[in-house]
């Protein structure tokens, strides 16, 4: 465990910091903000963030556009930190990790529990990534921006503080942070609530197309690869289609699955109540997350993909 973060990067000139793919707000977040923070207190190293193009959800963002989506040769960091995941779901960013002199781990994922780095800190207990983070740093050095990105991770991963990880020390912080001046509601908005048309039009025909499963306690939504293109849906538009699910009165679990390419199924999983660990659902997949959100995927057929799923779900239910 780190008990001191500057410690760990001591003599550090070059930082690289990257997150899971297909990065949320709270990998977004975190990674953003530890960047602004190392850059005051380490005016001296050069501090770079390295992560997939964000939603267009995230673009008013402070420091969105800092973020390298590029993943270009380099000469090998100092030290590389890896945020609210294992090293090996980074991406095109785990080259980075595997050849830095260094590499820290920090996380919040009971699947992840032990780190993948030389050095990690995982705590499980804590709402998000954002909030292992914001107890790491020194508050003198917080300002408005990075108060902004902390609270945009803590927000997102708690689903605006409704999910039981929600703490009441996740919430003394949240509003420590809103002390700030920063205008919450729209972040809030922008970020999480604020959906286009176009994906909304396709939230909706999954709603009409859904199923329900296991005397009802099961819902799940499905997208294949000819029906996005038909109305030219993207993966952005994918996001939040399994909470809509997971809103349904009297349904225990919600999975929401869709064809990122050919023959590879991309699933969502959320629970309303502990009654269902997803997570244990999702690393029969090898995928992973927490107890109430979890992700997987599988390359096959989606009819055996949903009816796995279901399977392994079901032994939860009995």
């Amino acid at each position: 465990m780190i008990t001191d973060l500057l410690f760990e990067l001591k003599g550090a000139k070059s930082i690289g910091i990257s997150g899971h793919i297909k990065p949320d707000g709270d990998c977004i977040g975190s990674c953003l903000s530890l960047m602004l923070y190392l850059k005051k207190v380490m005016p001296e190293a050069a501090v770079e963030v390295f992560l997939e193009t964000p939603g267009r959800l995230f673009d008013n963002i402070p420091a969105r556009n800092e973020i390298i989506t590029n993943f270009p040769k380099r000469e090998p960091f100092d030290v590389f930190i890896v945020c609210d995941t294992n090293k090996g779901r980074t991406g095109d960013a785990e080259k980075y990790a595997d050849a830095a002199k260094k590499t820290v781990n920090i996380d919040h994922h009971i699947s992840n529990k032990e780190g993948t780095g030389m050095v990690n800190h995982v705590i499980p207990s804590v709402s998000s990534c954002a909030e292992v983070l914001y107890d790491l740093m020194d508050k003198s050095y917080i300002d408005t921006d990075i108060a902004e990105l902390i609270y945009m991770g803590m927000a997102h991963d708690t689903g605006i503080f409704r999910f039981s990880n929600t703490s009441p020390e996740t919430m003394k912080k949240a509003g420590e942070l809103m002390a700030y001046g920063f205008d919450f509601p729209k972040l809030i908005d922008e970020s999480y609530y604020v959906k286009t048309f176009k994906q909304s039009r396709f939230q909706a025909e999954i709603m009409l197309s859904s199923k329900r499963y296991l005397d009802n306690r099961v819902i799940v939504g499905t997208a294949d690869k000819r029906f996005m293109d038909a109305i030219g849906a993207t993966k952005d538009d994918t996001d939040g289609a399994v909470n809509m699910l997971r809103n349904i009165q009297g349904v225990e679990c919600a999975i929401f699955i869709y064809e990122k390419f050919p023959g590879i199924m991309k699933a969502s999983l959320r629970a309303s109540s502990d009654l269902v660990n997803v997570a244990k659902v999702a690393e029969s997949f090898n995928g992973g997350g927490h107890v109430r959100a979890a992700g997987c995927e599988y390359k096959g057929a989606m009819e055996d993909f949903t009816y796995m799923l279901l399977t392994e779900t079901q032994k939860q239910l009995v």
